[in-house]
């Protein structure tokens, strides 16, 4: 069984702790780290995107989007956007009343990791976010689901990690180690 995340990375009072630090997050997300993902929508044909990153700072992520065919190749032009590693956070964070955290794991196509599943409900809705210990930053699955039937789902399909990915193991500030 694996810790679940620490108190450290609760960004408000009233939701639950984030699965990664802004730290971790920018640890495990290096210049070139790239990552594909498939979106489904029932009775669609899938979608595909590259997410790489181009840069980042202390302070600052850069990555690229790019959507792509099933192969990787990519379709039209590539957006740039920049955020903050507390930004990317933020996003993680879920209201504690309406959440629950459970410890799973998840079958991707480059292979099982250990999850922690958040489950947001809504009146007629449920958000369900699985982020992979060993991949800081996105979730590796996301799924919604309204009135019981699923709605869409975004998997990712493979992890190709940046040059500063497998250097020393290093503690952010919540003590959780994170490879730097």
């Amino acid at each position: 069984m694996m810790p679940l995340p620490p108190e450290s990375h609760r960004l408000q009072p009233d939701h639950l702790p984030t699965p990664f630090s802004a730290a971790q997050i920018r640890a495990g997300c290096p210049a070139g780290r790239t990552i594909r993902i498939r979106e489904e929508t029932p009775g669609e044909a899938p979608s595909f995107r590259r997410i790489r990153f181009v840069e980042g700072d202390d302070e600052t992520a850069v990555p690229g989007f790019q959507a792509t065919d099933e192969h990787g190749e990519p379709i039209g032009e590539p957006t740039i956007r920049q955020s903050t590693w507390l930004d990317l956070q933020r996003h993680a964070s879920q209201p504690a009343d309406a959440t629950t955290m459970q410890e799973v794991v998840l079958a991707l196509p480059f292979g099982e990791f250990d999850c922690w599943l958040y489950t947001v409900r809504a009146p007629a809705a449920e958000l369900r976010f699985w982020f992979a210990r060993d991949l800081p930053g996105m979730p590796a699955q996301v799924e919604e689901w309204v009135d019981g039937s699923l709605a869409g789902r975004t998997v990712m399909v493979a992890n190709e990690r940046g040059a500063g990915w497998g250097s020393p193991v290093e503690k952010d500030e919540s003590g959780l180690k994170t490879r730097g």
